[in-house]
């Protein structure tokens, strides 16, 4: 298979580390790739970054993908040095002990690892447990409270130190695809469309959001902000192609089969038949996802914003999601940007898509 190679622009956002509410060095690499594509570029109280193209276009076209990641928060230091955290955004806890993180201080970057008892040390009813937060803890190999704490302070967020890696062509792996892929998605459709902005009718806005893990909050506030009138939002979505998966619950839709696009009550139908037309002009590969309720994704609170907002979802299949090893296919990735940068372009002056 001949080799693949990762936009350094997408890479960059992988590396960077963006726990809720600690956005900081992702929000840098957006800015630093986004900003001089775009006629505006702002940043706000909740720490979105907003960029914003034709700004007298019309309507105004969001596009959202969040750039926070899971994470732990600092939240006690025992008499010998151990760091005791809660954890930022959904964890599965069968997978948070025995790694490798890395504390984001003041001073810089403290290493340290996920500890708990052995299983040695474990009776059998031990072993069948899974453990509770409190009791796993951070050991950065110091000896005393006050030696950890000139080290680190409570309040100091932690994320697991796995890296971006190609595993095989263009299949990758990394522990916070969940939503990078998405805020570089927002961004680089931007920078495209920013290359061809005499033939756009829309005022197009790329917001790489904060917060989403925690609640959708970035985009509560850019929702109202911003104020379109369309919106897409990319984020993950469950790949069902591994074992343990019942298409029956879950719907069946696999890594490399194309963007994922979602129906039901959190989307526009208007929107989403303009997002099939699009896929089916460029010749790229869809999957289609049904969901009932609101998304658990940025459009739940972008839908509703203000009078209301037509509103899609699009999805990028991901395995072993809110794991340090998320897997994504970034052939997926490039479809839903060309995706992207094509509903944009098809946007009529005074389309609202209301129905």
């Amino acid at each position: 298979m001949a080799s693949y190679s990762a936009p350094k622009f997408l890479t960059e956002l992988l590396h960077a580390r963006s726990p809720s509410g600690y956005e900081a060095e992702a929000q840098a690499v957006f800015e630093r790739h986004v900003k001089p594509a775009a006629d505006l570029f702002t940043g706000d109280a909740l720490g979105n970054r907003i960029a914003t193209l034709n700004p007298k276009g019309d309507p105004t076209l969001m596009l959202a993908g969040h750039m926070d990641e899971l994470g732990l928060i600092i939240t006690y230091v025992n008499k010998d040095g151990f760091i005791y955290f809660d954890t930022i955004g959904g964890h599965d806890r069968t997978v948070i002990s025995g790694r490798r993180v890395v504390i984001q201080t003041e001073k810089g970057p403290v290493k340290g690892v996920t500890g708990k008892r052995a299983v040695h040390l474990m009776d059998d009813a031990d072993r069948k447990k899974v453990p509770e937060i409190h009791e796993i803890w951070i050991d950065i190999g110091a000896k005393s409270k006050k030696e950890a704490l000139e080290r680190v302070s409570i309040g100091d967020a932690a994320t697991y130190d796995h890296e971006f890696e190609l595993i095989h062509g263009s299949i990758g792996t990394a522990r916070a695809f969940d939503n990078k892929v998405g805020a570089y998605i927002v961004g680089e459709t931007l920078i495209r469309l920013s290359k061809e902005k005499a033939k756009l009718a829309a005022k197009v806005v790329a917001v790489a959001t904060s917060q989403e893990e925690i609640g959708v909050r970035g985009a509560m506030g850019s929702g109202y902000s911003v104020d379109p009138q369309v919106a897409l939002v990319v984020d993950v979505g469950h790949a069902t192609d591994h074992p343990d998966c019942d298409n029956r619950k879950f719907g069946e839709t696999k890594l490399g089969g194309g963007p994922m696009l979602c129906r039901g009550a959190n989307i526009n139908p208007k929107v989403f038949a303009a997002l099939v037309k699009a896929a089916k002009k460029l010749k790229i590969p869809y999957q289609v996802e049904g969901d009932p309720r609101p998304t658990g994704t940025d459009a739940r609170a972008i839908q509703v914003s203000r009078g209301g907002v037509a509103t899609g979802v699009v999805s990028i299949p991901l395995r072993y999601m809110h794991t340090p090893s998320e897997i994504v296919d970034l052939e997926d990735v490039e479809r839903c940007v060309k995706l992207f940068v094509e509903f944009s372009r098809a946007i009529t002056r005074g389309d609202y898509r209301t129905w």
